[in-house]
């Protein structure tokens, strides 16, 4: 197969969805990799790099989105500054690698949909055993997660750690995170390793354990009802749970130094689990980083990619966070979309069992129709509304 790997043209986005390592083993595999011109210079990964490792590097992008039987993306396909539509630029019947943000983007599933593309949305792959290895959404949370301690260390105004000094003793910072997925136990293990003591919210009786293996302490909340969902994340709540639920963190937070948000709920908006109040609950000079911003933000007063001070308080939204360190989470990204491609691939060619365990959850769209269940139904909305 002929694979391309296209520069980002989203905003801000610095990560590449092939490295040169996985450029190697793609070769080897017997297909032909092409890869744009400075595709991977954000991430520090140059063109002589790509071409070291069998790549061709095209100077033409046209003409290589149009003769691709596959692309790998980062993020989905979208208006292009200079080329127009990414989904106009691509073949019939091509094959597409990206976190394809359907509820966002229908625009680009129905282009997707009218030329008989094939999408795998990487935002979709089941959390499986058989697909850890392929989960982009795990990996660059881990990013995220550690980077997201690193930026509350810094915009806070004490160490971390406790530090005994001739001065007298500094005690360690207080930090509550809000969800244990993979970015709020990532964050907790870097908090803690800075040496801060952290507190862990979340509504899933069974991630306890794994809160306190990494040193951290669990925040109990009275609990009616698992809040565990599908596939190991956290389902919604009904607004009564969640009033007693910021009651018990609002506490918390007037203690704390630091909150990390990380809670999210697939195919919704973020639940709101820091209001005005405990904002103002909490003291002068500390800090909440939100990394739930993207889907409408755990803290009610955060902004995307902004900084906002509220009662003293300094709330950041950085909405793409795994991009500030393009390097590592480039590796990790596409070793993810590797293995999700060999598995889609039997030898040289396109293989997609469609009743396969990871093939038929990640599947957007194949074969001119639109399988992703809510995003079919968001297109029938739009189009009874037009």
């Amino acid at each position: 197969m002929h694979i391309y790997v296209p520069k980002e043209c989203f905003p801000g986005e610095a990560r590449v969805a092939a490295t040169p390592e996985t450029t190697e083993k793609l070769v080897a595999h017997g297909h032909r990799v092409t890869v744009e011109s400075g595709a991977g210079a954000r991430a520090h990964l140059t063109d002589g790099a790509y071409e070291k490792h069998g790549a061709t590097i095209a100077d033409d992008p046209k003409t290589a989105w149009g003769e691709a039987d596959a692309v790998l993306k980062v993020r989905g396909l979208r208006e292009h500054p200079e080329l127009g539509h990414e989904a106009d630029l691509m073949k019939e019947g091509a094959l597409l690698l990206a976190l394809c943000a359907p509820h966002r983007e229908l625009d680009a599933v129905r282009r997707m949909r009218d030329r008989s593309i094939s999408a795998l949305a990487l935002e979709l792959i089941p959390r499986i055993t058989r697909a850890q290895s392929m989960d982009v959404l795990s990996s660059q949370a881990s990013v995220a997660g550690y980077k997201a301690a690193l930026v509350a260390a810094f915009h806070l105004d004490k160490h971390f750690p406790l530090m005994m000094t001739a001065a007298g003793t500094i005690q360690p910072a207080r930090v509550v995170v809000m969800g244990a997925g993979v970015a709020g136990l990532q964050a907790l293990a870097t908090a803690k390793r800075l040496g801060a003591t952290v507190e862990v919210s979340d509504i899933r009786p069974e991630v306890e354990e794994q809160v306190e293996s990494l040193g951290g302490k669990f925040i109990d909340l009275p609990m009616e009802e698992s809040g565990s969902g599908e596939g190991g994340y956290a389902k919604e709540m009904g607004e009564d749970f969640l009033t007693r639920q910021r009651a018990i963190v609002k506490e918390r937070l007037s203690h704390a130094d630091a909150a990390i948000c990380t809670a999210l709920i697939p195919g919704r908006k973020a639940p709101t689990l820091i209001d005005a109040s405990m904002v103002e609950a909490m003291r002068p000079g500390s800090v909440i980083v939100d990394l739930a911003v993207e889907s409408g933000g755990n803290c009610e007063l955060s902004e995307a990619d902004s900084t906002v001070e509220a009662h003293g308080v300094t709330i950041l939204g950085p909405s793409n966070l795994a991009a500030t360190m393009p390097l590592d989470a480039s590796l990790m990204f596409a070793r993810n979309v590797l293995t999700l491609f060999e598995h889609v691939t039997d030898g040289e060619a396109l293989a997609l069992e469609l009743e396969d365990e990871v093939v038929d959850p990640t599947l957007l769209v194949h074969d001119g129709e639109v399988r992703h269940e809510p995003t079919r139904e968001a297109l029938d909305e739009e189009g009874a509304a037009a």
